[in-house]
This record gives C-alpha cells, sequence and structure tokens, in this order.
C-alpha cells in the first residue's frame, strides 16, 4: 500500500482528489494483480454474508454452541419496533443488527470477521441499519467496506486487531474506529472527518480488555457489538459536525499500541481476569467444564 498511516492516506485523497475507499481498492488491485472489478465482485459477497447474517438472527430461533446466549437480538428488536428507544431508530437498529450477527457468530454460523470473529457485528450492523435507512445500493456500501479495510489495514500494522495481543479495545475498539471512518465517508463527509471519526471512536474504547466468560466469545463480547454499532454511529456524527480528534487518529493508534501492550495477560483474552473471573464467571465456566466432561 501506499500510505502507511491514516495522515498518509487522507493526504493521498487530498493529492488525488479521490476517496478513501477508491484509494485502497485501487492498491489493492496494484497488490494483488486482480482487477478492480475483480476484486469488487469478492467483496459483494462478503457484504452478501454479512446481510444474510444479520436476517438470520432476526428470523430463525438462535442458541449459541453452550446455550449461554442467544435471542437477544430479537428482544431489542421487538423493544425497538415499540417505539420507545432512547437512543433512536436507527441507532436502535445498528444494535439490533450488531447483536444478531454476533449471536449468528456465537452458534456457529456464517460471518465476516470485521476485522475479528468477535468483533463481526459492528460493520454490518452500522453498514445495514444505514442502508435501510438512507436507501443506499449495495454497490455504495460494498464501496465503503474499503473504506473501512483501509483503516483496519493502518490499525493493524501499527497496533492490534487481535484480542490476545491488545485486549477488546483491538476487536470491538477497531471495529468502531472503521465503521465510524467509513460512514463517515457513506453520508459524504471529507476524508480528513473520516480520519477524525476513527480518532474519536478509538480514544473512547482505550483500556478495554478481553475478558470472555468461560473463554468464549459470546459474553460480554455479543453485547459490546451491539453498544460498539451505537458508538461508531456517534463517533461518525461528531466528525461530521466537525468535531476533531484534538490528539491525531495515528497517535491514538499509537497509544492503543501502547496501552495493549501493558495489558495484563489475565486481561487479554485468557478468561483469567476481568467479568470471566466474577463469582458469576466462575460459577459458568465450572458448568461448562461439568457438561464438557
Amino acid at each position: 500500500m501506499r500510505f502507511r498511516n491514516l495522515k498518509e492516506l487522507a493526504a493521498l485523497c487530498v493529492k488525488e482528489e479521490k476517496s478513501i475507499a477508491r484509494i485502497m481498492l485501487e492498491d489493492q488491485a496494484e497488490e494483488s494483480g486482480q482487477s478492480v472489478e475483480e476484486i469488487l465482485k469478492v467483496m459483494g459477497e462478503y457484504y452478501e454474508i454479512m446481510k444474510t447474517a444479520v436476517h438470520k438472527g432476526l428470523t430463525e430461533d438462535i442458541t449459541s454452541t453452550s446455550g449461554l446466549t442467544g435471542g437477544d437480538a430479537k428482544r431489542v428488536e421487538s423493544y425497538r419496533l415499540s417505539g420507545t428507544p432512547a437512543v433512536g431508530d436507527i441507532a436502535a437498529q445498528a444494535m439490533t443488527y450488531a447483536l444478531s450477527v454476533s449471536e449468528v457468530n456465537a452458534s456457529m454460523g456464517r460471518i465476516v470477521a470485521t476485522p475479528t470473529a468477535g468483533s463481526c457485528g459492528i460493520i454490518p450492523g452500522v453498514f445495514v441499519s444505514a442502508q435501510e435507512r438512507f436507501g443506499w445500493e449495495d454497490e455504495h456500501l460494498v464501496h465503503g467496506l474499503f473504506c473501512a479495510g483501509a483503516i483496519g489495514y493502518v490499525i493493524a500494522n501499527n497496533s492490534f486487531i487481535s484480542g490476545a495481543e491488545g485486549g477488546c479495545q483491538a476487536e470491538v475498539g477497531s471495529a468502531i474506529g472503521m465503521a465510524a471512518g467509513a460512514m463517515v465517508e457513506l453520508r459524504g463527509g471529507t476524508p480528513e472527518q473520516a480520519v477524525h471519526a476513527v480518532g474519536l471512536a478509538l480514544k473512547n474504547t482505550l483500556g478495554l480488555i478481553c475478558d470472555p466468560v468461560g473463554g468464549l466469545v459470546e459474553i460480554p463480547c455479543i453485547v459490546r457489538n451491539g453498544f460498539g454499532a451505537v458508538n461508531a454511529l456517534a463517533a461518525a456524527d461528531m466528525a461530521l459536525a466537525g468535531v476533531r480528534s484534538v490528539i491525531p487518529s495515528d497517535e491514538v493508534i499509537d497509544v492503543m499500541l501502547e496501552v495493549g501492550s501493558s495489558m495484563p495477560s489475565r486481561h487479554r483474552e485468557t478468561a483469567q481476569g476481568g467479568l470471566a473471573q466474577t463469582p458469576t464467571g466462575r460459577k459458568i465456566m465450572k458448568e461448562l467444564l461439568i457438561r464438557q466432561k
């Protein structure tokens, strides 16, 4: 890729008068030797998988293989349709869809890791709800995935996207930043605004630990995806309103690396700390072990 960080990416967009998505698409074509059309086709197939996962979680009885989770997406959807959500309809819908995809993941269904399985609900939740709200064609959302991919590329190469390396800030946090930046571009914002959205999103997830109860990507992972979708929409709105990340987004990514590197191992996907080691968390773990035996 011709960019190593978000500053270089934004500068490249200005220089060539192209969107983040277009820069990423063309660079990927150059690196892979595939045509732009071929790459777009594959990404379109990924977006179809995302939409299918959203639908599946809301139309089928989804229960995780452990039996610990399932049905929350339907509960939130029912509440949303009652017209009472304090966060508003689009945020509630994004939250619902994010929960749906995460529940499909926990039931061993087919999802797209964006950027990981543990954070797979955030981008579909934000994208599919926005598509339904604004009436966008699939092609527009597919281009948005390239914008999200460019942001994820920068984060992965300058910090973490793995909970085992950097905590949940690396998984859910990265997905929120990717979704926020992409949503800015999808709604007509500038590359600079998209970059600010990333910084705004990431610095509000710094230090988020990875503490899966029972070592499973279910509790609290699924609800964090729901909250993450709402956070992404909020960060995008702030950036579109002109709010800037005072600490440059690339510096926020550097801090995520610093924080993740200093995070104790018990808070990095080992289930040895945090919510996993609460009395209830330990009880669930014990029951799972008995069931396995």
